[in-house]
């Protein structure tokens, strides 16, 4: 039988839903969540992430502003706005969009992100509380591939999983959130000898390199769950389509449970966002009440 399909517009619309309900929640008590997405220089390849983050953040109750900078805007002035973005109340949580320009970095944009506004989950501080299980802001796509797994029916304690991908925001993440929830994790990268070996062993497989048709059904244990996260542009006859890291049709045949590209952790990650804007909300009104109380009047 082929693998069943792991429909991820319908976990993100559970999710929005909880979110919405807290949402507005928050917003009874004078909080309503607010986003605020940065983009810089030439926005095209970010255009499509950013008006999915408007419609979640619209059907999520969180509000959402898209601001766009030029691409001669200097990393000094960024950080100056980031600066003026972590002290505004009104702003609960900060998006950069990336492509970057080339001499805007990254990480020192990440790195001046206040950790109570970090709805992507990407500053070092909010990766790092990881290793000790403290899921507060959690990397948006790395907790979003770990929800989907834990929606099948399969034990999560004492699970073996391989994780093909190392990076900092996705791979090295998704093993700590399952380490923490009892599964035995092997981790693979590029230079781990034989992936095959590790990911035919394994009830579940999740990939994320960036690499189209790098996950066959041959490296499958029969019934295994398999979660893709990559997204890839390739060229077909028709012009062109977005794949992911596996290759699907053959992997289908093989697994137990597989998610689509698109439309499977991508839908689930941008939930995860409106998620954690409604939880850094909930942070930020908690830590100004506590100013508040140990504050002479």
């Amino acid at each position: 039988m082929r693998a069943a399909l792991i429909d991820g517009k319908a976990i993100a619309a559970r999710m929005r839903a909880r979110v919405a309900q807290q949402a507005a929640a928050l917003a009874g008590e004078g909080w309503t969540p607010s986003l605020v997405s940065i983009s810089v220089g030439d926005t095209a390849a970010a255009e499509l992430y950013v008006r999915n983050q408007q419609r979640s953040a619209d059907s999520a109750g969180v509000g959402f502003e898209a601001r766009n900078y030029p691409a001669e805007t200097s990393l000094e002035q960024l950080t100056g706005i980031l600066q003026g973005l972590n002290a505004d109340p009104r702003v609960n949580g900060i998006i950069v969009q990336r492509p970057l320009p080339d001499h805007i970095p990254v990480k020192v944009l990440q790195k001046a992100i206040h950790p109570l506004k970090d709805v992507e989950g990407m500053h070092p501080a909010s990766i790092g509380n990881i290793v000790y299980n403290d899921l507060a802001l959690g990397p948006c796509t790395a907790v979003a591939a770990v929800e989907i797994l834990k929606t099948l029916p399969l034990p999560l304690e004492g699970l073996t999983v391989t994780v093909i991908g190392h990076s900092e925001i996705v791979g090295k993440p998704i093993a700590f959130l399952l380490m923490g929830l009892g599964a035995t994790v092997t981790v693979c990268h590029h230079m781990t000898r034989s992936v095959a070996m590790h990911s035919r062993a394994s009830d579940a497989v999740f990939v994320a390199v960036g690499k189209p048709g790098l996950v066959t059904g041959e490296m499958l244990k029969p019934g295994a769950a398999l979660i893709d996260i990559g997204i890839n542009r390739v060229d077909t006859q028709e012009g062109g389509k977005t794949v992911g890291d596996a290759d699907f049709e053959s992997c289908a045949e093989v697994a137990g449970w597989i998610t689509p590209v698109p439309g499977g952790v991508g839908p689930v990650t941008v939930a995860t966002l409106m998620k954690n804007a409604v939880l850094a909300t909930r942070m930020q009104m908690d830590h100004y009440a506590a100013s508040y109380a140990n504050t002479d009047v």
